[in-house]
């Protein structure tokens, strides 16, 4: 992956782990995610033990977690570009998501052995933490400005999608990945039907933000 120093450096470790990143993505294809690897790639990248612990106090967790938010700022810029902004939003949603598979798609393996990691149970926590960080990234790189119901439901929505779409595309060996591309379009309609219930719904009166009220409406409705 280029450009794995792009996130903030706030702490003054950013450099160690960009170089780090770099080569736990060479090595985990054919070692895993695993502590031989991670300290193999310290070893090749040159960081003292000292600054890579600070880099990732938590080991390979942290790696996949810095790396995944890598892959996110890159997703962002993709979605800043010109002509982005122009689009219907279910073409937004899913150019985003094909704008950071295309991110990763050089690193295919690493993250089919990270995807591997992460389907642990003792890993379910980061699994979920990721893909829902990537989907807030693409809510509000898309400018959605939600609250309360609507801004949890968007993205429990769009983390399933993501999900789904991720585990097509790592079965997908075609050249052109157009089955993962017809899947994805496929899902982004699980995403608008949100959108048009919603839509529907104000129209009877109903707020999408209340649904203990939203409800009570359908099982009493008016006049009954």
């Amino acid at each position: 992956m280029e450009n794995v120093d792009k996130t903030c450096d706030a702490d003054g470790f950013e450099a160690a782990r960009g170089v780090i990143l770099e080569h736990c993505l060479a090595l985990a294809p054919f070692d895993g995610w695993t502590g031989r690897m991670l300290s193999d790639a310290i070893r090749a990248a040159d960081v003292d033990a000292a600054t890579a612990k600070a880099a990732f106090p938590a080991g390979v967790r942290d790696v996949i977690r810095y790396w995944s938010a890598v892959a996110d700022e890159m997703m962002g810029d993709a979605m800043a570009a010109p002509g982005f902004a122009e689009q219907r939003i279910r073409d937004k949603v899913a150019g985003a998501v094909r704008a950071r598979l295309e991110i990763l798609h050089d690193d295919k393996e690493a993250v089919r052995r990270s995807t591997a990691l992460l389907a642990s149970p003792s890993m379910g926590p980061l699994a979920a933490k990721l893909v829902w960080a990537t989907a807030d990234a693409i809510w509000r790189g898309l400018g959605d400005k939600s609250t309360d119901f609507n801004f949890y439901t968007k993205r429990a929505i769009l983390s399933g999608v993501i999900t789904s779409t991720m585990a097509r595309w790592l079965a997908d060996d075609s050249e052109d990945e157009a089955a993962t591309h017809a899947f994805l379009d496929a899902r982004i309609g699980n995403v608008m039907q949100f959108e048009k219930a919603k839509a529907q719904a104000k129209k009877l009166g109903i707020d999408p933000a209340a649904p203990i009220e939203w409800f009570a409406k359908l099982r009493y409705p008016a006049g009954r």
